[in-house]
């Protein structure tokens, strides 16, 4: 526990102006980040008396070790650089929303030459006009079923595009007039992209004036005596009216708003928003999080239009926005949304009306959503706390431990062999820390070897970038002796990870007593496939590879894991860090150079804990073994040539219609390929050559052999 008064800056060094500051931890990671119309004042709150500090922000402050601002010119800038820097930082104290990326979306991809309707989920990607988020996908699909008697868009996948153009046939919407089938030439790219326009304008509430085309049509082709054709109208008509009711009217002025409400209580927030277009719900989506800072309601108001509204721009951003309470700058935020929509935002508190009464059914929804959150218990915060005590408790720890960190070892009957290292902060899963191994020190099945390099390749990486910030020194070898492995716990550098301006590079680590080689130096060789298992990044407060050091270590194994985990740490001189391992038979955890397991209770929340991290492990690393055995059963000798990438294999592919057809080819031959030149052809005809054929298969009921005929493999 730090002192705030240690790294306490003096009152003539803050300016008074508006900005954003950021405090860091011992290991500089960034751990909250604030803003302040008067940064002189705001900053000063935190250095006083602790007794008179919120617990969460007495908690915050003496976490830091240190405090740091950047002055902007106005209160806007410093709203934008503070939702920047939480989003790029993803500080510890600050509150987040999580589990946004869950809602389905109806999506309109109009960057596509044939634009495409769809339900998608995740990330929004640019180029793609999306609608909603609803709260179940079948909803998304009733509602397009109706529209597509309208607007006959697109619904298919690329690969049934490209199949029914390569053939000459459209689908079966295509056939039943739900598609315009412009995969055949049906309509022109021009008229179909009109038809997924008019499809946006419809789903963006503007209803009226199609209702009533369509009704107009109707009736003059009645008048005509077209009567198919006004059936049809006014078929058409009813599935958009349909389209319509399926979302209620809700305020009669048609007005576009969202609508925010918050329930809450000491420790945990639930959010609930409402998305009003034309006066009708198309959308709603809520979050729930912990209140890790001392946040009122204004300001958890303030962090959820950040979220909802930080990467949108246009339409996206409504109107009006109604909220509970006002955030404390509301001017601000104000102007800040008026600039993402490019026209004045209306940001008020309902008063009375229909505006007012749907706020209180917006408000029932998040008392709701609370209450659900509160049953579950993996996310129930005293449940958490409570399962770190029983940990700590159990293994004999100083302190709850925070950053559990769990490896476990995946193989197929010793091909493949790989390793996971999944991370959990405050009883959490924290997935942007996790991290896979290749085992490369040796070939074959062994589970203890590979904890052993898995551990020590993790925590080098950790003390190279304590040395490279200064944070750890080699302490001098005595005269005359060799230098214990604990005097010199690092590999040289690799040349990913420069070593600190002066430093010396430290000898290599000698093999194990126990005849274990030591670890790899380099956990970032070509041979690994997962490009996060990499350097630190730089000294910048963003969550660093490997930089950050867990209070807990647990394996996935008994006593020789356990044992191979505590030596990897012994000979590279860490011993603050505690381990302890798992197993699967009877759930028992084993603790170094102790014979026997510490049983918890089948009860015990600490135990339901580890096992959620062990499970989490398992998970991860089976997932990772079995995508490099796919890849490795795709392979081809294709792959071996230097600067063939993938769009000119196929393209060799498609042209010989195998790979034993492209292996006959002379260079001449293989040269008439599009983008493939004489150099390339000598290199792919000599990987071939190399490259034995795979032996004929054989049908084992007739005996009969049969011919290579594949596109991929050989």
């Amino acid at each position: 526990m730090a002192d705030p008064s240690s790294y306490r800056p003096s009152p003539g060094q803050i300016p008074d102006s508006p900005g954003v500051y950021k405090f860091r931890d011992e290991h500089r990671r960034v751990i909250y980040v604030g803003k302040a119309k008067n940064l002189r004042q705001r900053v000063a709150n935190y250095f006083q008396d602790l007794a008179h500090l919120h617990p969460r922000t007495r908690t915050m402050v003496t976490t830091a070790a240190s405090v740091e601002w950047t002055v902007v010119s106005t209160e806007v800038e410093a709203l934008q650089l503070e939702y920047t820097w939480i989003k790029e930082f993803d500080p510890r104290f600050n509150v987040k929303y999580r589990d946004d990326k869950s809602y389905p979306y109806l999506a309109v991809t109009l960057n596509e030459e044939f634009p495409r309707v769809q339900v998608m989920r995740g990330a929004k990607k640019k180029g793609v006009r999306y609608f909603g988020p609803y709260g179940h996908a079948w909803a998304i699909r009733e509602t397009v079923d109706l529209m597509l008697r309208v607007f006959p868009v697109r619904t298919c996948s690329a690969g049934v595009f490209k199949n029914a153009a390569r053939t000459g046939r459209p689908c079966l919407l295509g056939y039943i007039d739900k598609c315009s089938a412009p995969c055949v030439g049906r309509v022109t790219p021009e008229e179909h992209r009109e038809l997924a326009e008019d499809f946006c304008d419809f789903m963006a509430g503007r209803t009226g004036t199609y209702i009533r085309r369509l009704e107009k049509d109707m009736m003059q082709a009645a008048e005509e005596m077209e009567y198919e054709r006004a059936a049809r109208l006014r078929d058409d008509a009813g599935a958009l009216k349909r389209a319509m009711e399926k979302s209620a009217v809700v305020l009669a002025d048609a007005t576009d708003a969202d609508l925010i409400a918050v329930a809450e209580d000491e420790l945990e927030a639930a959010l609930q928003i409402f998305h009003v277009r034309g006066g009708r719900v198309r959308g709603q989506r809520g979050w729930v999080t912990d209140k890790v800072e001392a946040v009122d309601t204004a300001g958890l108001v303030e962090h959820a239009l950040q979220q909802l509204y930080g990467e949108e721009r246009g339409d996206a951003v409504p109107k009006e926005v109604l909220v509970p309470a006002l955030p404390e700058d509301t001017a601000a935020v104000s102007q800040w949304l008026a600039e993402r929509r490019g026209s004045q935002v209306s940001l008020r508190i309902p008063q009375r009306g229909d505006k007012k009464d749907l706020m209180a059914t917006v408000q029932r929804n998040a008392q709701q959503a609370l209450g659900l959150h509160k049953t579950k218990r993996a996310s129930d915060l005293t449940t958490r706390s409570r399962a770190l005590e029983e940990i700590a408790e159990a293994l004999g720890l100083d302190a709850a431990p925070l950053r559990i960190e769990c490896y476990d070892i995946s193989h197929l009957q010793g091909d493949d062999v790989v390793a996971s290292m999944v991370v959990f902060e405050d009883g959490l899963a924290r997935k942007s820390e996790y991290r896979r191994f290749q085992i490369k020190g040796f070939e074959g099945q062994d589970d203890v070897r590979s904890m052993h390099e898995v551990i020590g390749r993790r925590f080098k990486r950790y003390l190279q970038e304590k040395e490279r910030t200064g944070e750890w020194e080699q302490p001098p070898p005595v005269s005359g002796e060799a230098p214990h492995p604990a005097q010199s716990p690092l590999d040289p550098v690799p040349t990913q990870v420069p070593p600190a301006p002066g430093s010396a590079q430290a000898p290599s680590l000698p093999d194990s007593p126990q005849g274990v080689p030591a670890p790899a130096a380099d956990a970032t060789d070509p041979r690994d496939t997962d490009p996060r298992e990499g350097d630190g990044r730089e000294d910048d407060g963003r969550p660093k590879r490997f930089a950050y050091p867990p209070q807990l270590v647990v394996v996935d194994g008994g006593q020789p894991q356990v044992a191979a985990a505590r030596r990897a740490l012994d000979e590279l001189g860490i011993d603050d860090i505690a381990v302890c391992g798992l197993a699967k038979r009877l759930e028992e955890v084993w603790l170094p150079d102790d014979d026997d397991p510490v049983v918890l209770p089948r009860s015990s929340e600490g135990l339901y804990l580890l096992q959620r991290v062990r499970d989490e492990a398992h998970r991860f690393a089976i997932t990772y073994q079995r995508s490099k055995r796919a890849k490795r059963i795709r392979s081809s000798p294709l792959d071996d040539v230097a600067g063939l990438g993938e769009t000119r294999k196929q393209a060799l592919i498609k042209h010989f219609g195998s790979v034993k057809k492209l292996r006959q080819a002379t260079i001449e031959e293989i040269c008439q390929v599009p983008g493939i030149g004489r150099r390339t052809a000598e290199s792919v005809a000599a990987a071939l050559a190399a490259a034995a054929p795979a032996a004929p298969a054989v049908n084992t009921a007739t005996g009969e052999i049969m011919e290579e005929d594949d596109g991929g493999t050989s």
